[in-house]
């Protein structure tokens, strides 16, 4: 664990308490679910900053549990089976995600686009429900998938119901690269679409995650008042304009969400 990772650690826990080989575990995990690809050994020590003893270790032993198995072909490692098993005890333990599902699914009955509930998790947000439309790319149908809370309706939506301050913070610690050619980065006009979401009660954005999608989101808010999570309405633009889209499906987005923060 190196002094920057310890040192956001203990932002967060008490670094004495804090075991460096289940943090070197879990990055050696992480990094080869990152890669999209199998990691040979050298390149899971590379990437968690440790020798290629004690990356073979640490990969042996995930293996061993189920959380990495070989490639195909032999050669390096890529994420088991059994991180499946812990992302559907997440989702069957969480209480907005229980009780989202019913109501979301209705949602997409009258939507007949696609319809997404988010999690805030600070500089992102990760998609727990994905109700598809009639076609959709593959990485968009995938729950568990990770997106910068700058550049998302959802994630704009929860920004617009914090303090400026946090939200200035979350602009501080996240990467303000584009997604795409319309991805916002500027800093100023980040803000200004965050002011306009507090003021709509939603946030929109065009073509900002994904080409050709247009999208919708509300905040979802818990029992202290603080947002927490999103619902998201998806489109494609070569079905709505952004009025249109904007006229038939804020008010679902913000009656779903209300509904839900109740």
């Amino acid at each position: 664990m190196n002094d920057d990772e310890l040192a956001r650690l203990s932002k967060q826990a008490d670094h004495r308490l804090i075991l460096q080989s289940v943090v070197r575990a879990l990055r050696a995990q992480e990094a080869v679910g990152l890669a999209g690809r199998a990691l040979s050994l050298t390149e899971i020590a590379q990437a968690i900053g440790v020798n290629r003893s004690s990356a073979q270790r640490l990969a042996h032993t995930l293996e061993a549990m189920g959380y990495l198995e070989r490639a195909d072909n032999g050669n390096g490692f890529r994420p088991g089976q059994q991180v499946l098993d812990r992302g559907f005890e997440y989702l069957r333990t969480h209480p907005l995600v229980e009780r989202a599902t019913p109501v979301l699914t209705e949602l997409r009955k009258s939507a007949r686009e696609r319809v997404d509930l988010s999690l805030f998790d600070g500089t992102t947000i990760i998609y727990a429900i994905r109700l598809q439309s009639k076609r959709e790319t593959f990485f968009a149908t995938l729950i568990g998938r990770r997106i910068p809370t700058f550049c998302t309706s959802g994630g704009r939506a929860v920004m617009s119901q914090l303090p400026m301050s946090e939200v200035e913070d979350i602009l501080d610690k996240s990467d303000l690269n584009a997604r795409t050619p319309r991805t916002i980065t500027d800093r100023a006009a980040i803000i200004e679409q965050v002011m306009r979401a507090r003021e709509d009660g939603y946030a929109l954005v065009m073509e900002e995650s994904l080409m050709g999608e247009v999208a919708l989101g509300a905040a979802i808010k818990g029992t202290d008042g603080r947002p927490k999570a999103a619902v998201h309405i998806a489109g494609s633009l070569s079905e709505w304009s952004e009025p249109s889209f904007r006229e038939r499906f804020a008010p679902l987005a913000m009656e779903t969400a209300a509904m839900l923060s109740r």
